[in-house]
């Protein structure tokens, strides 16, 4: 800290930001991160507490960055959460601008990719691999708890009640790319609460090379389903046909499976008025339903959303705070089926059986 500033503090006078800016990123510049971090620290409260909160919300913006772009990712971390306490300290409304200082802030998080070439005859090679899983672990853990406090803060002030869908997809982009243990039902939530579903189908594409043998029919049913229980039956629809795409450019094509023959029906039913053939779908295909508990769940999700069947009291939807308290989405209008049930089921569920 310089003599000046010092002084200012020693009279109850707060420096510049811009001065104390410049002073803390020299201190980081040599070397003195963790002295510099106890600094933004301080002076970022001090700030608060006068009510100055935009004077402190630049500091902490800048020494995120600043420490984050040193590779000091928990420090950097810490600073970005604080960011966002000030913002609700200081009830700042939900706003673009806002949204895009938050955005730089998660842009100078580190991607780091693993250490290729290892075998496990080489002690060297294996605590190699060992420090950089746990540093990979470590950097998911603080950017999804910055990023989860960000959405929590859009979702209070203005944005939408599960929060800005950039935000959601700015997490699940994180932890699906340096996640060393992926989850995939844990990032395709946030994909669906996102605003980018060209980018989920690259992912799961991505993802279905990658994965245990059975498990990329799951994880596509799961998008689907998960998209349908918003009532978002376009997302849904152009996440398929998006997948599809993207396969087709790599010689491949959507896994065969009744899970997926389900979910291809399923997306055609929902464009009409047609409880009865959704009944029909969903106990035709049950065995394949019952690969995963969740999908009768969001299947009721469904059946509530497009054809006002309510849930029984007893069995609330397990996403509880994720997927309540929403309104029919106005990409879920569907199509009038014939009036005669028996003709059109003829046409599209006989072939089926």
């Amino acid at each position: 800290m310089s003599r000046m500033m010092r002084q200012q503090t020693r009279r109850g006078v707060l420096p510049s930001p811009q001065e104390i800016m410049q002073t803390l990123e020299k201190s980081v510049n040599e070397g003195n991160a963790y002295g510099a971090l106890q600094l933004y620290k301080t002076y970022s409260a001090r700030y608060a507490s006068a009510e100055k909160y935009n004077d402190a919300l630049e500091i902490l913006q800048a020494g995120a960055i600043l420490q984050l772009q040193h590779s000091e990712v928990t420090s950097g971390a810490e600073l970005a959460t604080l960011f966002v306490e000030i913002l609700i300290k200081g009830k700042f409304l939900f706003s673009e601008e806002t949204l895009d200082r938050i955005r730089k802030i998660y842009q100078a998080f580190p991607k780091l990719s693993m250490p290729h070439h290892l075998t496990d005859q080489d002690d060297d090679d294996m605590e190699r691999l060992s420090e950089a899983l746990v540093a990979a672990k470590t950097r998911v853990e603080v950017c999804s708890s910055f990023l989860k406090s960000a959405l929590r803060w859009s979702a209070e002030y203005g944005s939408s009640k599960s929060g800005c869908p950039e935000l959601h997809y700015m997490l699940a982009e994180y932890i699906y790319s340096e996640s060393p243990e992926l989850d995939m039902a844990k990032v395709t939530v946030h994909f669906v609460r996102g605003n980018n579903p060209e980018k989920f189908a690259s992912s799961l594409a991505n993802f279905m090379g990658k994965c245990y043998p059975g498990e990329d029919d799951l994880a596509i049913a799961r998008a689907v389903l998960m998209y349908l229980s918003q009532g978002d039956l376009r997302d849904a629809n152009k996440l398929v046909g998006e997948l599809r795409k993207q396969l087709e450019v790599k010689q491949q094509t959507l896994p065969k499976s009744d899970l997926i023959t389900f979910v291809v029906y399923l997306l055609e039913t929902l464009e009409r008025d047609a409880l009865p053939l959704f009944r029909m779908l969903r106990q035709k295909y049950k065995s394949s339903i019952d690969r995963e508990r969740l999908f009768d769940e969001l299947l009721d999700d469904v059946a509530e959303k497009f054809y006002g069947v309510r849930r029984q009291a007893a069995f609330p939807s397990m996403f509880g705070d994720i997927f309540k308290d929403m309104n029919p989405h106005p990409r879920c209008r569907m199509k009038i089926w014939p009036a005669n049930i028996w003709s059109w089921t003829k046409v599209f569920i006989l072939p089926m059986l």
